[in-house]
């Protein structure tokens, strides 16, 4: 199944997490002289249109990323991501968004020349966006095929320094549990890389899966976290939006405790809940 474009969602508050966390990941890579690699297996567009047909259909970045843009009380912690953004749309107001980076534009403004990124898409339109984002990116690799063997194919990285991110659209039920044991095999061969799983809370029992096949592993140290906007519901819908991150950056969980209060207050209502917990011991 091809059918889903991320244009529809780009700048939502699932994009704020994932992507403020992204931000904070390679914000640390970056802060040693030595190159790391960059995997992304599911890299869409690279760049979105936020005025363009799609992004205008849902507006879900008015209740995302617009409703923090310019908020003089966003914490520290939110400063990478928010100065990308404001930098890509030239210090806008809320109003006036025009660009919203996905996962590649987001590691394309922190990459180094000493830093090479791979970026798999399989959809046939995202993957022309993607070759055409990325023409004057110094060492990426775009490839139109299997993310997750494109992962497993890459790691160790000569530098055997990684981070990893797994973002399938799960159009399949099996991506829930085919993320989770892409990173278990990877870790085998590469336990020290970052890597970062996002997944959409719409049926409860997936996500309590893939946190059993955490836990029945032989991967440490697996920080999860989780926003969500709604109580879990039966109905059909996103309600939340989570990650798991293996091996993060040493002050991740305290950043997380500045933004996910914040994204409460800014982006939800008195249903909107959050959790952060360490679900692997380092």
């Amino acid at each position: 199944m091809l059918s889903y474009r991320h244009a529809f969602h780009a700048g939502n508050f699932a994009d704020v997490l994932k992507h403020s966390v992204l931000s904070l990941v390679l914000d640390y890579m970056t802060r040693k002289e030595k190159g790391f690699c960059y995997i992304d297996s599911h890299s869409g567009a690279g760049m979105y249109q936020l005025k363009d047909e799609y992004a205008q259909k849902t507006g879900e970045y008015k209740d995302g990323i617009a409703k923090i843009i310019n908020d003089d009380e966003a914490p520290e912690a939110l400063e990478p991501y928010l100065s990308l953004i404001k930098t890509l749309n030239l210090n806008p107001s809320d109003s006036d968004l025009e660009i919203y980076p996905g996962s590649p534009g987001v590691a394309k403004a922190f990459v180094r020349r000493q830093d090479s990124s791979h970026l798999f898409e399989l959809h046939p339109t995202d993957i022309q966006h993607l070759e055409d984002f990325c023409q004057r990116w110094r060492k990426v690799f775009v490839k139109q095929s299997d993310g997750y063997q494109g992962v497993l194919g890459l790691v160790p990285p000569p530098s055997r320094r990684g981070v990893v991110l797994i973002d399938p659209p799960y159009e399949l039920k099996a991506d829930y549990q085919k993320a989770v044991k892409t990173i278990i095999k990877a870790y085998s061969k590469f336990s020290t890389g970052t890597y970062i799983i996002w997944y959409p809370v719409v049926k409860r029992h997936f996500i309590e899966q893939m946190e059993k096949d955490f836990t029945n592993s032989d991967v440490k140290n697996v920080l999860q976290v989780e926003f969500c906007l709604e109580d879990d519901t039966q109905e059909y819908g996103m309600t939340g939006t989570g990650l798991f991150i293996v091996n993060p950056p040493w002050q991740l969980s305290e950043q997380l405790e500045q933004i996910l209060p914040y994204m409460k207050a800014k982006l939800g209502s008195n249903n909107t809940s959050y959790t952060l917990k360490q679900l692997i011991a380092e």
